[in-house]
C-alpha cells in the first residue's frame, strides 16, 4: 500500500474516533478563556513598550542567534541572562533551553546513568515520558498522581530491583497543566531524604504566578535546597520562548556537554532573549504583584459563582479549571458552545487525559473581567442544565 494510503487510513480511523486534531485561529474578538498567558502579559502595553524599547536600543544584535550554543548562538547576553535566572530562582546555576519541551527530553534522556531508576508522577508532562523513552537509566516506572503513600510503595520496590546505591530520580511538575493542582512537594521532599534520590520539579505553568515575585513553588515552600533541578519556562505566564534547567553547577556543564536538544537544536534569537529578561522584570515588579493579586481574585470569583455538581468541577485552585464532561464527543460539544457564545475554551479529550476525564479546560487570565468570567460560568451552567438534564435540586454550589 503507497505511503500517503496508509497515512490517510490511520488518519481515518483517528477521525472515526472522534480524536482528529487540526491548527485553528480564535477569532480576535474572542475572549480568551484557554491560552497559558497567565498573567496576561501578551498583552500587556507595558511589556509591550518595555520588549520594544529595549530592543531598539540594543547594540546591533544579529536577527538570528546564527546557531546552537555549542557553536555560534551563545553570547555574553545569554550568559548574563542565565545568571540572572539562577540568582532569582535561588539556583547555583541556569542554562536556558529553546523550549521547555527540548530542556525536559535533554535532561532526562542524558543525565540518568546505567543502573539508575526514573520514577514519574503519572500525569507529567509528554516531554518528559519523551525524555525516559531515551534515557540510559535501567528502570522507569510511575506512582499514583501526587500519591505520597504509593510513592513510598514505588520507591520500596524499585530499591529492590536497582539497589540501595544506585541513583533514582523522581519528576513532578510544580503545578499540572490538566488538573491544575499542585503536588505536596514539602511531604515528597521528606519521603525522598532516606533514598539517593533527586527529585526534579517542572515548573512550567506555576512559573511567574507563584512564589515572592513570581519565583514559583519550590520558591514559596523554601524547598531550592532540596530540589536537584527545577525547569521554568517562559512561553506562558511570561509569554515569551524558552526555558531554563536550574540546579548545580556541574549539571550545568554536564548538559552543556551531552545534552542533544541543546547540542544540535539552533539556539533562541537576541530577541527572544531580551523578551524574556523584559518579562522577568515586568513580573517581578509591583505590575507584577498586582497581576497576580487580581489572578487570584478572579479564580475566586470562578469557584465561588459556579455551580455544578462536584464530579464535574475539578478542585484547583490554580488559573488552571477543569470542567469534566465525559466522552470526548461532549467535550467537543461544549467547547463549541463555549466559542460560538464569543469564548475561546478548547476540549481536552482522551487519551491526553484518561477516559471518562475529558474535560473542557478553562485558563483564567490577570487580564479577564467578572463580567467575562460570569457570562463563561452562565454558558456553562445552562449546558448542563439543558443537555445533562440536571434539576436545580441536584446541583450544588461548591
Amino acid at each position: 500500500m503507497p505511503l500517503k494510503e496508509q497515512l490517510e487510513n490511520i488518519l481515518e480511523k483517528r477521525k472515526k474516533r472522534d480524536l482528529t486534531r487540526s491548527l485553528v485561529v480564535a477569532p480576535p474578538s474572542s475572549v480568551d478563556f484557554s491560552s497559558n498567558d497567565f498573567l496576561g502579559l501578551s498583552r500587556n502595553k507595558i511589556l509591550h513598550e518595555k520588549f520594544l524599547n529595549t530592543l531598539i536600543t540594543f547594540p546591533h544584535p544579529p536577527l538570528g542567534s546564527t546557531g546552537s550554543r555549542l557553536l555560534d548562538g551563545n553570547s555574553s547576553y545569554a550568559e548574563s541572562l542565565d545568571t540572572y535566572l539562577a540568582e532569582f530562582h535561588n539556583a547555583e546555576s541556569a542554562l536556558v533551553f529553546t523550549s521547555g519541551f527540548d530542556a525536559n527530553v535533554g535532561f532526562f534522556s542524558c543525565v540518568p546513568q546505567p543502573g539508575d531508576a526514573v520514577i514519574i508522577d503519572e500525569f507529567v508532562h509528554a516531554s518528559v515520558h519523551d525524555g525516559v523513552r531515551n534515557s540510559r537509566a535501567s528502570l522507569v516506572t510511575s506512582f499514583k498522581h501526587n500519591d505520597v503513600e504509593n510513592l513510598k510503595v514505588v520507591l520500596d520496590n524499585v530499591i529492590m530491583k536497582i539497589g540501595a546505591k544506585s541513583n533514582i530520580f523522581v519528576s513532578v511538575e510544580g503545578l499540572y497543566s490538566m488538573d491544575g493542582d499542585i503536588p505536596p512537594l514539602k511531604e515528597i521532599v521528606e519521603v525522598l531524604k532516606p533514598f539517593n534520590a533527586y527529585l526534579y520539579v517542572d515548573e512550567a505553568h506555576s512559573n511567574g504566578v507563584y512564589g515572592y515575585q513570581g519565583r514559583g513553588i519550590v520558591c514559596e515552600l523554601g524547598l531550592e535546597r532540596h530540589v536537584f533541578a527545577r525547569l521554568h519556562t517562559f512561553g506562558k505566564a511570561l509569554a515569551s520562548n524558552g526555558a531554563a534547567i536550574l540546579g548545580p553547577k556541574i549539571l550545568r556543564s554536564y548538559l552543556i556537554n551531552y545534552a542533544r536538544p541543546l547540542i544540535f537544536s539552533t539556539f533562541l534569537s537576541y530577541s527572544n532573549l531580551i523578551s524574556i529578561r523584559c518579562s522577568y522584570e515586568i513580573m517581578s515588579s509591583k505590575i507584577g504583584d498586582q497581576l497576580r493579586q487580581n489572578l487570584m481574585k478572579l479564580i475566586n470569583i470562578f469557584r465561588s459563582n459556579i455551580k455544578l455538581p462536584h464530579d464535574n468541577l475539578l478542585p484547583s485552585t490554580s488559573a488552571i479549571q477543569g470542567i469534566i464532561v465525559p466522552g470526548n464527543a461532549n467535550a467537543v460539544r461544549l467547547s463549541r458552545i463555549l466559542q460560538k457564545a464569543g469564548y475561546n475554551v478548547k476540549p481536552i479529550r482522551s487519551p491526553t487525559v484518561p477516559v471518562g476525564k475529558e474535560r473542557v479546560r478553562i485558563c483564567i487570565h490577570a487580564d479577564n473581567t467578572e463580567k467575562e468570567i460570569l457570562g463563561l460560568i452562565s454558558v456553562v451552567e445552562d449546558y448542563f442544565k439543558e443537555n445533562m438534564r440536571l434539576g436545580n435540586d441536584q446541583i450544588s454550589r461548591l
